[in-house]
């Protein structure tokens, strides 16, 4: 009997065209078409014209989003799925989609570039020509951009932040700071579900205001604040708790072990260190979106990289932590705690 029998090249092809059904959900949120869905189901004319969809495209479209199981039709009327009702109606505080409205104006284009990546070692995206102002000067130079880009980090955080706020056994700690806290998301989260936390958000002080309007719309502006200052420059804030999310895969090995060695000077004995990010499982051969996010690193970064459970378990034992394991948290991502 043959040997390539029952064997068919569909993942390949699933794979190789895998940029079709993203790039009409991209254009699907692009274009707000899931916001507009929110107020109930709509017949396809006026859904069309409002959308401005061109009628050689506008009902492929459609269709092709119900097909991929992001709308469903009944007759010629469209309405969102649950999924994408709850997620990617922007008016929803459960909006995911400013991760995916970055990926679309941002990432798409740089990744057509990964092959010179590969081969080369050095990013691709606005800080392509000149290495030396990376993407981070560029993005936080640009009050909208930045805006919209803590915000994304918001959405695609805001799962694995939940998870932290309580798997964490808070209850022996008082006081807590988030290094490279962004829009606020981990801070917030932390407090919502620990009310006797008094947190700090810890980042460059150009993102204080958007920290602070997001602190303020959770109503806990009287038990989390934001502290300025540059992680890589200044000593880290003297609590009980540090944590650090989607943070140590931006830098180099150097980088990743200076800051782990910053957070274990800051903490008092029996603090904690609390690191989470995409990483890679150990064998490296499961967790694909750790490893298409280290791909992703190399993209945006100079020395980034996403790195292994025991990666991040052997440093924080090297900076002198004790007590170190890791455990998963949502999806992708896991947690590792060192007590110090």
């Amino acid at each position: 009997m043959s040997r390539t029998v029952g064997i068919t090249p569909e993942k390949i092809l699933q794979t190789g065209f895998a940029f079709w059904p993203s790039k009409i959900l991209l254009s699907a949120i692009e274009m707000r078409l899931f916001t507009e869905l929110a107020g109930g189901p709509e017949e396809f004319e006026p859904l069309a014209g409002r959308l401005g969809l061109h009628p050689r495209a506008a009902r492929d479209f459609l269709d092709a989003l119900v097909a991929l199981d992001f709308l469903t039709r009944i007759g010629s009327t469209y309405a969102n799925t649950p999924e994408t009702d709850l997620f990617l109606d922007r008016q929803k505080p459960s909006y995911i989609g400013g991760i995916l409205e970055m990926a679309n104006n941002r990432l798409y284009r740089f990744w057509g570039n990964l092959t010179e990546a590969l081969r080369t070692g050095q990013m691709q995206n606005e800080a392509r020509e000149n290495p030396d102002d990376s993407f981070f000067h560029k993005l936080y130079a640009d009050p909208e951009r930045l805006r919209d880009f803590l915000s994304a980090m918001s959405g695609i955080s805001h799962g694995a932040n939940i998870e932290i706020a309580h798997k964490i056994p808070w209850a022996k700690y008082k006081t807590y700071a988030d290094v490279g806290s962004a829009q606020g998301d981990l801070a917030v989260q932390i407090a919502l579900a620990n009310p006797h936390l008094n947190g700090i958000g810890y980042d460059l002080a150009v993102t204080a205001p958007i920290f602070e309007e997001y602190v303020a719309a959770n109503n806990l502006s009287d038990r989390v604040r934001f502290q300025p200052g540059d992680f890589f420059v200044e000593d880290l804030p003297k609590v009980d708790v540090i944590t650090m999310g989607h943070i140590l895969h931006d830098w180099d090995l150097k980088q990743k072990k200076l800051l782990i060695a910053k957070a274990y000077a800051a903490l008092p004995e029996g603090g904690a260190f609390v690191v989470y990010d995409a990483m890679i499982d150990d064998d490296r051969s499961k967790n694909a979106f750790g490893l298409m996010m280290s791909l992703n690193m190399l993209i945006e970064t100079k020395g980034g990289f996403d790195y292994t459970l025991a990666d991040c378990i052997g440093w924080m034992k090297e900076a002198g932590f004790r007590e170190v394991h890791a455990e998963p948290l949502v999806g992708a991502e896991s947690v590792a705690i060192g007590i110090k």
